[in-house]
């Protein structure tokens, strides 16, 4: 089975035949429009499809090709720091909260975390931030063989401070306490902070290169998968986002 995830920097309705190139049984796309309320032709490419956003524009969208089936996960929980003195809010959060992730079931079979870490408009947890507050509530679900979490982190250990407790590097160190890791990674043996294959260009700078997104598998499938970041030779023209084109092996 090949996964991909894009973020394809908006109007994927223009963008529908580089997404057909990959070939793909499965999408995971970042910045895309709501199929629902777009272009007739948007509407028909996107065929089986799960999507989640506040801006009709831009949000996450999952879309299966060659039979594969999908279904949504409702995930919904709560999490609150406890032991401490202070009764603030801010110890409290939920699912819902947090800012943007899309659970579901490929085949009633794999779990797929389509994640796309935005700022949620908090100066202290933005980006991978949520996902850390989302691992704290879901841990128990992703502590599962058959597991998928993919996509845009905006995040990279070089951006670690050192008297924050949610760092991308403890996201990682937890993510490995449950049988979770980075599949490119394990196959480019390279530690996080190193990584020689820029996923991201600001400003589509050549100059300006970053690893920000991620395909996270469970200890399972990480030795029989393969990964590849796009050619920023071809995609650049596409996005200031190279896709990540992921192969399970196995019976999927």
């Amino acid at each position: 089975m090949k996964v991909i995830t894009w973020n394809c920097n908006g109007a994927l309705r223009k963008k529908t035949a580089a997404a057909d190139s990959f070939g793909a049984d499965i999408l995971v796309i970042q910045e895309c429009e709501d199929p629902a309320q777009s272009t007739k032709e948007y509407r028909e490419w996107a065929g089986s499809y799960l999507w989640k956003g506040k801006n009709k524009n831009k949000g996450i969208g999952v879309f299966s090709r060659n039979g594969y089936q999908l279904s949504e996960l409702g995930w919904n929980g709560e999490f609150q720091i406890k032991g401490l003195v202070s009764q603030s809010p801010s110890l409290r959060w939920t699912t819902a909260d947090l800012e943007s992730f899309l659970p579901c079931k490929i085949n009633n079979e794999l779990t797929l975390l389509a994640v796309w870490t935005k700022s949620a408009s908090s100066p202290n947890f933005g980006y991978m931030g949520q996902f850390w507050k989302f691992l704290q509530i879901h841990r128990e679900d992703l502590r599962k063989d058959k597991t998928i979490i993919c996509g845009d982190f905006n995040s990279n250990v070089k951006w670690d401070e050192p008297d924050r407790w949610w760092s991308h590097s403890d996201v990682v160190s937890e993510l490995a306490g449950i049988g979770v890791q980075s599949l490119y990674h394990h196959q480019h043996k390279e530690a996080q902070g190193s990584e020689s294959s820029p996923t991201f260009f600001l400003h589509r700078k050549e100059q300006k290169p970053y690893h920000i997104d991620y395909v996270f598998l469970s200890d399972d499938l990480v030795k029989d998968s393969s990964i590849i970041v796009g050619d920023i030779n071809h995609w650049l023209e596409f996005s200031d986002h190279m896709p990540l084109e992921v192969t399970l092996k196995g019976h999927y």
